[in-house]
């Protein structure tokens, strides 16, 4: 076959997006494609997301159908970029932020915050720009698990309106009420407080352009969860669940709600957190303290996907103590959480390519 580019777009016409099930030319991933003065063919691969799991398979793929269509000895020149997906257009709050994550579990002290966190982290050391409101008003856990307690966010005038700049730490920008009440202080405020401050967190802060904006949900299905579908129509949401049956109800309460026909957000799945625990000196030993495979069986009764499950270690504790998340450490920790980010991220991707944009919620409940 003949080196042009109207051949080379035929042999890559051939390659497929696992994810998206179209090939790479009818999807527009194919960019800048050129014939250098050496015959190289060079060109870009345009991914969903930096945090693609499959980004090897897709560059073997396309080197492989150019080699069978051009034979072995062909030269390639393949620079794999990203452009995050959004359906979200012309938004009037939040305009530059591509898509808002909404991550929420039903019951508390199934470590959703962690979850949260360490998502948001593993994005942002992706390439992605991130960042992650604390909406769990009465509870708020951020300021310390991204080790900025008492730190205090910058305001500055824009149009006459105080803006707030919020606070980044590992490459994510956040928002809590931490950062404006004394720690040791309880916050003791009725229904329509709390959702005023996350209306102000999405509203009056200065995010910026933004891949993933998630919100981090306090437990239960309140007023701050109307009040965020309310006020910005959410891309989709994680649904945080432990193994136990108590645990697994909850969840499953947080799962229907967002599946309401009124409120009709997209499940992204569901992620199992202390899915089992796993000594230090037993690396390879798994042990269900909990219960096995409730997260799993939840996300199929529901027909959603599986994100993942999270060990219950030590080191996961003593990273949201020491406020240097888990993600960023090697090993198991590390590893388990960014397969958790590639399979949110990828669900965000197919969520953006199959199904139309998340309305704001008009009911008055």
């Amino acid at each position: 076959m003949t080196l042009s580019k109207e051949n080379i777009l035929k042999a890559l016409a051939t390659v497929e997006d696992p994810d998206l099930k179209k090939d790479l030319v009818t999807l527009g991933m194919i960019q800048d494609l050129e014939i250098t003065a050496d015959q190289t063919i060079r060109f870009k691969v345009v991914l969903t997301t930096p945090a693609c799991p499959l980004k090897e398979l897709i560059r073997m793929n396309c080197e492989e159908a150019l080699k069978k269509a051009f034979g072995d000895a062909v030269a390639t020149d393949i620079f794999m970029t990203s452009n995050v997906t959004t359906v979200r257009d012309n938004a009037p709050l939040l305009p530059k932020v591509r898509n808002i994550i909404a991550v929420a579990s039903g019951k508390g002290g199934v470590g959703k915050s962690t979850c949260s966190s360490n998502l948001a982290v593993s994005l942002a050391r992706s390439g992605a720009r991130v960042g992650l409101i604390d909406a769990d008003i009465f509870g708020p856990s951020v300021p310390t698990m991204f080790n900025v307690e008492g730190e205090q966010p910058a305001i500055k005038q824009e149009n006459g309106k105080n803006v707030i700049l919020p606070i980044e730490q590992y490459g994510v920008k956040l928002m809590s009420i931490g950062f404006l009440t004394p720690a040791e202080s309880a916050v003791v405020w009725r229904g329509p407080m709390a959702s005023s401050a996350l209306k102000q967190f999405i509203g009056d802060v200065e995010w910026g352009e933004l891949d993933y904006l998630l919100i981090d949900l306090p437990p239960g299905t309140s007023d701050i969860h109307l009040t965020m579908v309310q006020t910005v129509p959410v891309t989709g949401a994680v649904i945080v669940t432990t193994p136990q049956k108590v645990a697994l109800a909850d969840a499953t309460k947080a799962l229907t709600m967002f599946q309401q026909a009124q409120i009709n957000v997209p499940v992204l799945g569901v992620v199992e957190n202390m899915a089992y625990f796993t000594p230090a000196e037993l690396p390879d030993n798994k042990y269900y303290i909990f219960g096995e495979g409730g997260g799993k069986r939840l996300a199929d009764k529901y027909k959603v996907p599986y994100l993942g499950e999270i060990p219950l270690v030590q080191g996961i504790r003593e990273s949201g103590d020491s406020g240097y998340p888990a993600v960023m450490k090697e090993g198991l920790i590390g590893e388990a959480f960014g397969q958790f980010a590639e399979n949110v991220a990828r669900q965000v991707a197919i969520r953006n390519a199959e199904m139309s944009k998340t309305e704001v919620v008009q009911i008055k409940v």
